[in-house]
């Protein structure tokens, strides 16, 4: 029966995140539509009526927003089978298709991600599992520091502290850049130390809450390791709640990382949603608005997958 009822839970979630994105296509295909028509981007002054015409017609211009049926007779239903398929037409401020530009600059900015996610998880984690246990200590004020100067400092300004400080002062890192592995030093520490935070108060925070319930006191009383107490019975019984912020981390971390990309000027999505954003390259802001949402709503629908595999005295219902 258990089994039967997850199956129900993340198929419910499944048909959720499926219309969230289509949702998501909507809002971004009447923002492109009502900021202007692209063929003014696209031609000259000196295009002619014709070339006008022509434009239009290859770009579904000449077809209705939206038609009951059949649906792909509308310029909308032309635009969601189109990003169905990953096909976003042509950048207008580069001779490739969008799908070529994301496709180049989708991995730099999944190694940024992972490398800030990594780094939020093993400092962010431990700091808040060593603050629970030295609770009102000198730990668990240096935890609370990390904490008040990680959720207040402003990203960019992180940055830009970081780059003057290691990479012109002392000359340890490069600058800017995708270079070597210590390249990604200061990107990910820009785009993780956020997070760090936001764990280490989670995590210490659900610990507490754990290790002053009943079961742990008679864990201890059985005269169970402290070890065995802390990893085995605390912690997995507190990662419930600190791992479906991970997984929206994680998310965060890929689809939000437009700040640190420009600052570090990172060749990935984010500076190339920057750049597109400058040059009013619509096309090209569509699809990378549809792959980090896309990718947002994968990354959560798999922490749900997750969760009974953490707990299994979870009831989907």
């Amino acid at each position: 029966m258990r089994r039967v009822g997850m199956y129900r839970f993340l198929l419910r979630r499944l048909v959720a995140s499926l219309f969230t994105l289509l949702v998501i296509s909507l809002l971004v295909f009447l923002l492109a539509r009502g900021s202007g028509d692209p063929r003014s981007l696209m031609l000259d002054d000196y295009a002619d009526t014709g070339q006008w015409e022509e434009v239009g017609a290859k770009l579904g211009l000449d077809k209705p927003w939206f038609v009951a049926w059949p649906p792909w007779e509308s310029q909308y239903g032309i635009f969601l089978i189109n990003a169905a398929r990953l096909d976003f037409g042509n950048a207008i401020s580069d001779p490739r298709t969008v799908s070529e530009l994301i496709m180049e600059r989708l991995p730099a900015t999944l190694q940024l991600g992972l490398a800030a996610f990594i780094f939020s998880i093993i400092i962010g984690v431990p700091l808040g599992i060593l603050s629970s246990l030295k609770r009102n200590s000198i730990w668990d004020n240096m935890g609370k520091l990390v904490a008040l100067l990680g959720q207040s400092m402003p990203p960019f300004w992180l940055g830009i502290m970081l780059i003057f400080l290691f990479a012109l002062r002392f000359e340890w890192v490069p600058p800017s850049g995708r270079q070597d592995w210590n390249s990604f030093i200061l990107p990910a520490i820009t785009l993780g130390w956020f997070f760090v935070a936001a764990n280490m108060r989670l995590i210490r925070s659900a610990m507490l809450e754990v290790l002053d319930s009943e079961y742990i006191k008679l864990a201890r009383a059985k005269g169970v390791s402290p070890p065995a107490v802390v990893w085995k019975h605390a912690l997995r019984n507190a990662l419930i709640p600190p791992l479906t912020f991970m997984g929206v981390t994680l998310g965060l971390l890929i689809t939000g990382s437009i700040v640190a990309e420009t600052v570090f000027q990172w060749p990935g999505l984010g500076l190339l949603a920057y750049t597109a954003l400058i040059r009013s390259d619509y096309p090209t802001l569509q699809g990378i608005v549809m792959v980090f949402s896309g990718m947002y709503l994968i990354i959560n629908f798999l922490v749900d997958i997750l969760y009974a595999y953490i707990d299994p005295r979870i009831r989907y219902s």
